[in-house]
């Protein structure tokens, strides 16, 4: 997603002006930034992320943020325009400028930063926590065994100022910032251990471990600390009257709201082992078994493959929801089962049916010259994180000279969709696009393990 301003859903390109021959007070004066309250529109600088704003496969904005600022939008009468940058620096720069009332960007109080804005209402307590594979020996498990371990962090972040705390206590720690990965990616590498160990807040490891399970707390670094909104200094006026929402009871619905959507139901988060998956081959798949079969002969998509998807979305449970609103054995949001006719989305039938359907459709709608099995792992793709990603990541493939037919290829180029060097060229922006990586390989372990009940 290209950097740029955003009112609604639409992109607000910049007016190229020619003449530059214009007054310096000429130009200061229509910079002026008026208040929301005399133009009904609040100015939010924010940047693309899985705990701050991002389009879900919908093509629909979301994200804590997201979700907090449009309550309190909505409560005060205003449009948002939303100014989507690439960094937390980016974000603290264009509040500085003077040109944007408020950052709302995952943004850690912290007293270094009080000095620059005003602090405005908080919404999230965190910690801070240090973050290595699971397998990494020897772990750290105390600040004084932290020297020698390698720490790469997001630059600019909190977690500079932490790490440099603890090394005025313990001399030897040692740690690189790095300028381009985001927080998400640097976890990401660590799960791959290209990276040894980073720092990052609670919310976003709670997010990022059910994605990549090898992922371990060594622990953690810091006391409690707020996540919230910032201000220019000269808008405390505002300031205050977001505080006053924030601990409304407005406020607090939105907030309860925003926790639900986004962080409560991960801590419940099933890590399925094969003992589990064996358990309920035995006890649930027999339920099901002869609607997958005829959904394969309705749609052509195998019946081993439809239940491995069933069992990634629910574990065969038919009455499962998230708070999301997806819903369902299949997990259909309302959205997609209307689309499908299915009117009940908590019928494991037509649920079953509604679902090998849309698989089917994502299939279709991929080229023919795609090679199997190729082909069919770029449906799950696409089922997962929504059609217009998975094109972006094929176009970005093609200017990275990769193969955009190739599942290999794709998990590589995939993951760029969440990388701030790549996502703001593509179409839809910011996207977890190293979720469908691990999607389609845990269905692929499924669907191994699951093959033998219907043969």
């Amino acid at each position: 997603m290209p950097q740029g301003k955003f009112a609604g859903g639409l992109l607000i390109l910049p007016l190229l002006l020619m003449g530059c021959s214009e007054s310096a007070s000429k130009q200061e004066e229509t910079t002026v930034l008026k208040p929301p309250s005399e133009t009904g529109v609040l100015k939010v600088a924010t940047r693309n992320g899985s705990t701050t704003y991002y389009l879900d496969r919908h093509e629909n904005p979301i994200g804590p943020e997201h979700a907090l600022i449009s309550a309190y939008a909505e409560h005060r009468g205003w449009q948002v325009e939303w100014t989507m940058l690439e960094s937390t620096r980016d974000v603290l720069a264009e509040l500085e400028s003077g040109t944007t009332h408020l950052a709302a960007a995952g943004l850690t109080h912290l007293a270094s930063r009080d000095e620059r804005f005003a602090r405005g209402p908080a919404h999230t307590e965190i910690t801070e926590q240090l973050v290595c594979h699971r397998d990494s020996r020897p772990m750290p498990r105390k600040p004084e065994d932290i020297p020698g371990t390698d720490i790469v962090v997001t630059a600019s972040s909190s977690y500079v100022e932490t790490l440099n705390n603890l090394a005025d206590q313990h001399p030897g720690i040692q740690f690189k910032e790095d300028k381009e990965r985001t927080t998400e990616i640097i976890l990401s590498a660590v799960a791959d251990r290209s990276v040894g160990c980073t720092v990052a807040d609670s919310n976003i490891v709670q997010v990022m471990r059910r994605h990549f399970p090898h992922l371990e707390v060594a622990m953690t670094l810091t006391d409690g600390r707020n996540l919230g909104w910032y201000l220019p200094r000269n808008l405390q006026a505002l300031g205050d009257d977001a505080h006053e929402w924030m601990n409304s009871v407005e406020g607090d619905e939105a907030i309860g709201l925003m926790e639900n959507r986004y962080y409560s139901y991960i801590g419940d988060f099933d890590f399925v082992d094969l003992r589990a998956l064996n358990r309920r081959i035995a006890n649930r798949l027999p339920l099901f078994i002869d609607t997958f079969r005829a959904a394969e002969a309705k749609t052509g998509m195998p019946a081993d493959l439809l239940a491995a998807l069933a069992y990634q979305e629910s574990h065969w449970d038919p009455k499962a929801k998230s708070p999301t609103g997806v819903r369902g054995i299949m997990m259909l949001t309302q959205r997609t089962a209307t689309s499908l006719g299915v009117t009940n989305r908590l019928d494991p039938e037509a649920a079953i049916d509604g679902g090998a359907r849309y698989l089917a459709d994502r299939h279709r709608r991929l080229p023919e010259t795609i090679p199997e099995p190729d082909r069919t792992f770029l449906a799950l793709a696409s089922y997962n994180i929504g059609r217009g990603h998975l094109l972006d990541a094929r176009e970005l493939a093609r200017t990275l000279n990769k193969n955009p037919d190739s599942w290999q290829e794709m998990t590589e180029v995939l993951p760029l969709k969440a990388d701030k060097r790549y996502y703001p060229s593509t179409r839809y922006g910011y996207a977890r696009g190293y979720e469908p990586v691990h999607y389609v390989q845990r269905i692929r372990n499924y669907r191994d393990v699951i093959r033998s009940a219907f043969e």
